[in-house]
C-alpha cells in the first residue's frame, strides 16, 4: 500500500500522474485513447432514474440541469443502480455548497465502490438500509471518506462484511474540502490495483491481495449539500 500527497508529502503530482496513466486516464484522454470506451454515464438531465437514495432523515434528491444535488440533514448513500464489472476507472465532479442552506456544512465527499451485501450479494438492492453509516458495515466494499468529520478527517476502507469491522487503509487528519469549488473524483479498480483521486492528485495506492473487483458504486454523504456532474465509467478495450 502506498499513500501519495502530491504538494504536500511523499510524491509529486507530475510523478503521481505518470505512474497511473495506464491505468486511469482521464476522461478528455480516454475518450481520445483508442485502447478506452465509456461503459456508463449520466448527465443528469433525464431524472434519477439511473440513481436509488437511502436516505437516514429525508432530504432531497433531484437531478435537473445537468447536476445531481443532494440535499441532506443526515447520512445518505446514493447507488448507482448498475452492477459494475473491472476493470473500470469511475470519474465525476462533486462540488460541496456553502451557500447558507440549513444542510450547507462543508463535510463528507464520500464513496463506496465494488460494494456487496453479504445478506444479498447478487442484488445489492435485496437488502434494505436505512442511509445509517452502520447499515453499511455488513458490505464488503473499498470506501474513502473525504473531507468527513466536517472536513478534519480523509481514510480510506476495506469493508470485510462484519458488523463493526472496518479494516483501516489510510488515515489523513488535513481539511481537504473546498467551500463551492468542484472536485473531480476518480476512482480506480483495476484487479489488485486500487485508487483514489482528487484533482488530478493521487491520493491513496492500494494493491489488494484479495480485490473486490466486482459490485455497485455509491456516493455517500452525511448532513451536507453536493451538486455532482459528469458522471463516467470507463474501461479499457481488450
Amino acid at each position: 500500500m502506498t499513500y501519495h500527497r502530491s504538494r504536500r508529502r511523499l510524491i509529486t503530482l507530475a510523478a503521481a500522474t505518470a505512474a497511473a496513466t495506464a491505468v486511469a486516464p482521464t476522461a478528455l484522454a480516454a475518450a481520445r485513447h483508442r485502447g478506452w470506451t465509456r461503459i456508463a454515464h449520466d448527465d443528469f438531465r433525464h431524472g434519477t432514474r439511473q440513481w436509488t437514495a437511502e436516505l437516514e432523515s429525508g432530504g432531497t434528491v433531484r437531478a435537473r440541469h445537468g447536476v445531481l444535488d443532494v440535499d441532506v440533514p443526515g447520512g445518505a448513500t446514493v447507488w448507482f443502480t448498475r452492477e459494475l464489472t473491472g476493470p473500470y476507472v469511475i470519474e465525476y465532479t462533486a462540488t460541496p455548497v456553502a451557500a447558507g442552506g440549513p444542510n450547507d456544512h462543508v463535510t463528507d465527499l464520500n464513496a463506496f465502490w465494488n460494494a456487496r451485501d453479504v445478506r444479498s450479494p447478487g442484488d445489492l438492492f435485496a437488502t434494505p438500509r436505512s442511509g445509517t453509516f452502520a447499515d453499511y458495515d455488513l458490505l464488503k466494499t473499498y470506501y474513502v471518506g473525504y473531507g468527513a468529520n466536517l472536513n478534519t478527517t480523509t481514510r480510506m476502507r476495506r469493508y470485510v462484511g462484519e458488523a463493526g469491522n472496518r479494516p483501516l487503509l489510510f488515515d489523513l487528519t488535513e481539511p481537504l474540502l473546498t467551500p463551492n469549488a468542484p472536485h473531480r473524483v476518480r476512482l480506480v479498480s483495476a484487479g489488485r490495483t486500487v485508487q483514489y483521486w482528487s484533482n488530478g492528485e493521487l491520493l491513496c495506492d492500494y494493491r489488494d491481495p484479495e480485490p473486490y473487483t466486482s459490485g455497485w458504486f455509491g456516493f455517500r454523504t452525511v448532513a451536507s449539500h453536493f451538486r455532482l456532474a459528469d458522471f463516467s465509467v470507463w474501461r479499457p478495450r481488450h
